[in-house]
């Protein structure tokens, strides 16, 4: 029996470990166990601003550079900064809030490939996921404000599921700051076109919900405005 095994036995007074009777089961606790350490680790580090995009992003590319000024700037405002604790772009968000001197949290997710914690997370505050709707209720519960780069499938999952929920009103809204017009303004063409103009699948002030920049100092000019009109708090 593990560590944390053993531990959730005691704490749901499991006398026999045989009435659990399946992996599925089994896979609940190993579920509400992250959920509890990110709960107890993200409700202590106060207001922060999540930066988005690919891992595959090189340190000579533009956005990464972007990125790792944007995340500078944001803490220089009084921001953490979130990533995903990987490579790319998020380790450029990581290394901008180093040498900003603020808060830079990283929500790493275990990955066959790809994945492994940058460097310039800070050591108390780098948790670790192995389920993507848990670590993404992480961003969404403690994050200020969302800053997406450029970015593959999981960005674009990131992207949309905070837009669903502030459209739906299970959260309270928060600015959504798209940077790089060549690479998203395709993206918000086809959405004005097709879904709102053609389909009618959004209302008009849906796209209000996204806010498209080209510079560091428009990304967090927004993010600031925005909260020049509605108050700073944490999310819970």
């Amino acid at each position: 029996m593990t560590e944390d095994e053993e531990k959730f036995r005691e704490a749901f007074k499991i006398k026999d470990w045989q009435e659990i009777h399946t992996d599925d089961t089994w896979q609940i606790f190993k579920i509400m166990a992250e959920f509890v350490e990110g709960f107890e680790k993200m409700a202590k580090i106060g207001p922060c601003v999540s930066i988005f995009g690919s891992a595959r992003t090189k340190p000579e590319n533009k956005y990464y550079q972007l990125a790792e000024d944007i995340a500078y700037r944001l803490t220089r405002q009084g921001y953490g900064v979130i990533t995903g604790g990987g490579p790319g772009i998020m380790e450029a968000g990581n290394k901008g809030a180093k040498r900003g001197g603020g808060k830079s949290v990283g929500l790493n997710i275990e990955l066959p490939f790809e994945q492994y914690s940058n460097s310039y997370i800070d050591k108390d505050k780098i948790i670790n996921f192995n389920f993507f709707f848990v670590r993404k209720v992480m961003f969404i519960k403690y994050s200020q404000g969302f800053v997406i780069m450029p970015g593959g499938f999981g960005t674009f999952d990131e992207l949309f599921e905070a837009i669903t929920l502030i459209q739906t009103e299970k959260i309270l809204k928060f600015p959504i700051v798209l940077v790089g017009k060549d690479y998203w303004g395709g993206l918000i063409d086809w959405i004005k076109a097709q879904v709102l103009n053609d389909q009618h699948n959004i209302g008009a002030g849906d796209m209000d919900l996204l806010h498209l920049v080209d510079n560091a100092e428009d990304a967090v000019a927004y993010i600031e405005a925005f909260y020049s009109k509605y108050q700073l708090s944490p999310n819970f």
